[in-house]
C-alpha cells in the first residue's frame, strides 16, 4: 500500500511539473494501459473489416508480406513515440508533446496543428471501428433470417452502436477498467479460437490479385501493393491510446511507454496468426471475394464451420469490434478533453469538463460519437467510403505522431529523456519513423479503385485538406493571437485566471511575462 501511495504521489508531482492538476482517476496499471491500446489496435477489428479490400488490392501475398513489413516500421514509430511519452506522460499525447519538443516561439503552432490532425485521426478511427462493427452486425443478422441490409439500415445500426458505446463511456473509468480486462482476454482467446476453428496452399504467400479495376495495368503492380498495405497499417493504429490514458495510469512514465510497445508487438504477432489462418481457410478465392454476405470473413466462416458455427465466430469478432470501438471513444474523448482544456477547439469552455461524480469527460465522449457518426454518412452514396474513412484515420493519426517525433529529431539538444529511452538508437529510429509516415501519408490519399468517379473517389484527401486549410487559416486569422498551446493550468488557477477562455489566455501570458521581468 505504501508503494502504491508513493507511486501515486510521484505521478501527481510529475503531472504538476508539466503544469496540470490531477483531475482524472488514476486507477489503471501497466496491463490495463496496454489493454486499452491493444483493444483499439484490435487485429480482430482491422483485419476482418478490410479483408475484402486486402483481397482486391494485391491479394494474399500482399496481405501476408505487407503485414510483416508494416509491423516492423510501426514498431519503430511506436518505440520513438514511447520514448517521448516517457518524457511527457499526459493525456494530451502527441498534441502536448509537439509543444514540449518545439522551440518556445513555435510551440503553440506545433501543438495546434498536431492537435487537429490527432483529432481528425481519432474521430476517423472511431468511425472505421464502429462502422465495421455495424457492418458485421448487419451481416450476421442475415443468417437464418430474411433480413436484407441496405445503406439506411446500416446507418441506423451504426448509430445504435455509437450510442451504446457512448453510454458505456459515460459511466466512467471504473466500468471501463472492468471491460478493459475482459476485452484483453476476449481479443487474445477469441483470435486463437477463430483460427483453430476454421483452419482446414502455398498460394497464400505468392498469389497476387488486382481487383482495383485495372490499376495494375494502368499504373503498375507496385501501385497496387502500395495501396494494399492500408489494411495492415490501419489495423496497427491507435496505440497512442496508452499515452492518452497516462493521467489515469500508475507509474505513467514507464507504463505508458511499455504499453505502446507491448500493444504493437503483441498485435503484430497475433495479427499475422489471424491473417494466415483466414487466408489458408479460403476454399474458393473468387467465391469468397464475391460473397453474397458482402463480408469475405463471414463467407470463410460459412464454408468452414457451417451457419451455426459461423454465427458463433461472428459474435466473437463483433465482440472484439465493439470493445475496440468503446475504447476508441475513451481515447478520443480524453484527447478532445486535453485539447479543449487548453482552448484548442470551438466551445472549449463547455467541453473542458470532467463530471465530478464519474470523473470522466462526458461532454467530449458525446462529441466524439457525434463527429464519428457524421464522418460515416458518406457511406450512403459511396462504395469506397469505409476504406476512405480508414485512410483518413491512418493519415490523421500518423501525421500527429510524426510531428512530435520529427521535432524530437530537430531539437534533440533540448530533449530531456524519461526512464524509457532508446540510447544511441534513438535518432535513427525516430528519423526512420518520420520517413515511413511521410510515405504512407502520400500512399493512402491515392485512388483505390479504377475508374475514379463520384462513387469510387477516395475522399480522404478532402478530409485531410479541410483540416489543413481550417487549422492553418484559423491560426493565421485568430488562434495565433490567443492560443498558447498546453497552458499551465495550475499556475494559471493560482493567479485566478480561467485559461479555458481565449481572452483570458492573453491575460495569463501577460502575467507570466510580467513575472519573468
Amino acid at each position: 500500500m505504501a508503494d502504491h501511495d508513493s507511486t501515486a504521489v510521484h505521478d501527481e508531482v510529475e503531472l504538476a511539473r508539466m503544469g496540470y492538476k490531477q483531475e482524472l482517476k488514476r486507477e489503471l496499471g501497466l496491463m490495463q494501459n496496454f489493454g486499452v491500446s491493444f483493444s483499439i489496435i484490435s487485429v480482430m477489428t482491422g483485419i476482418p473489416s478490410l479483408f475484402l479490400f486486402g483481397l482486391n488490392t494485391g491479394g494474399p501475398a500482399v496481405m501476408v508480406w505487407g503485414w510483416a513489413v508494416v509491423s516492423v516500421f510501426t514498431m519503430l514509430v511506436g518505440m520513438a513515440m514511447a520514448e517521448v511519452c516517457s518524457a511527457h506522460p499526459t493525456s494530451g499525447g502527441p498534441y502536448f508533446w509537439a509543444a514540449m519538443l518545439s522551440r518556445p516561439e513555435r510551440a503553440a503552432l506545433a501543438s495546434w496543428i498536431t492537435g487537429w490532425f490527432n483529432l481528425l485521426g481519432q474521430v476517423a478511427v472511431t468511425t472505421g471501428i464502429s462502422f465495421g462493427c455495424a457492418s458485421f452486425l448487419s451481416t450476421v443478422c442475415t443468417f437464418k433470417t430474411g433480413f436484407v441490409p441496405n445503406e439506411k439500415t446500416q446507418i441506423g445500426v451504426y448509430a445504435a452502436v455509437l450510442v451504446t458505446q457512448g453510454l458505456i463511456n459515460t459511466f466512467g473509468v471504473h466500468l471501463l477498467y472492468i471491460l478493459n480486462n475482459i476485452s484483453v482476454w476476449w481479443h487474445a482467446l477469441g483470435t486463437i479460437s477463430v483460427v483453430i476453428t476454421i483452419l482446414s496452399a502455398s498460394f497464400v504467400f505468392t498469389h497476387f490479385v488486382d481487383g482495383t479495376g485495372g490499376w495494375g495495368d494502368r499504373a503498375s503492380h507496385a501501385y497496387v501493393v502500395v495501396i494494399g498495405i492500408l489494411m495492415a497499417q490501419y489495423t496497427l493504429t491507435g496505440f497512442d491510446a496508452s499515452a492518452q490514458m497516462t493521467e489515469e495510469t500508475r507509474n505513467a512514465a514507464m507504463s505508458g511507454s511499455i504499453g505502446i510497445v507491448m500493444a504493437i508487438g503483441v498485435s503484430a504477432i497475433l495479427g499475422w496468426y489471424l491473417l494466415l489462418g483466414l487466408l489458408f481457410s479460403i476454399q474458393d478465392l473468387d467465391g469468397t471475394v464475391a460473397s453474397a454476405t458482402g463480408q469475405p470473413v463471414a463467407q470463410i466462416f460459412l464454408d468452414t464451420v457451417g451457419e451455426n458455427g459461423a454465427i458463433v465466430l461472428m459474435v466473437i469478432v463483433i465482440g472484439c469490434m465493439f470493445f475496440c470501438g468503446t475504447f476508441s471513444i475513451t481515447s478520443n474523448s480524453r484527447m478532445m478533453y486535453a485539447f479543449a482544456r487548453d482552448g484548442g477547439i470551438p466551445g472549449s469552455k463547455f467541453f473542458a469538463y470532467v463530471n465530478t461524480k464519474w470523473k470522466s469527460p462526458i461532454r467530449t465522449v458525446w462529441l466524439a460519437c457525434t463527429l464519428s457518426f457524421i464522418l460515416g454518412l458518406p457511406s450512403l452514396g459511396s462504395t469506397v467510403a469505409f476504406s476512405a474513412a480508414t485512410s483518413i484515420a491512418t493519415i490523421g493519426l500518423y501525421i500527429s505522431y510524426a510531428i512530435p517525433i520529427g521535432l524530437r529529431v530537430l531539437n534533440r539538444d533540448q530533449f530531456v529523456r524519461g526512464p524509457f529511452h532508446l540510447g544511441k538508437f534513438s535518432y535513427p529510429i525516430a528519423l526512420t519513423a518520420v520517413v515511413w509516415i511521410m510515405f504512407i501519408s502520400i500512399a493512402f490519399i491515392l485512388p483505390q479503385v479504377n475508374p475514379v468517379d463520384s462513387e469510387t473517389f477516395n475522399y480522404s484527401i478532402v478530409a485531410v485538406g479541410i483540416v489543413v486549410i481550417y487549422s492553418v487559416s484559423f491560426w493565421l486569422l485568430s488562434a495565433r493571437k490567443w492560443f498558447t498551446g498546453p497552458v499551465k493550468q495550475i499556475a494559471a488557477e493560482e493567479m485566478g485566471i480561467n485559461v479555458m477562455e481565449p481572452a483570458e489566455a492573453e491575460k495569463y501570458e501577460a502575467e507570466m511575462k510580467k513575472r519573468e521581468d
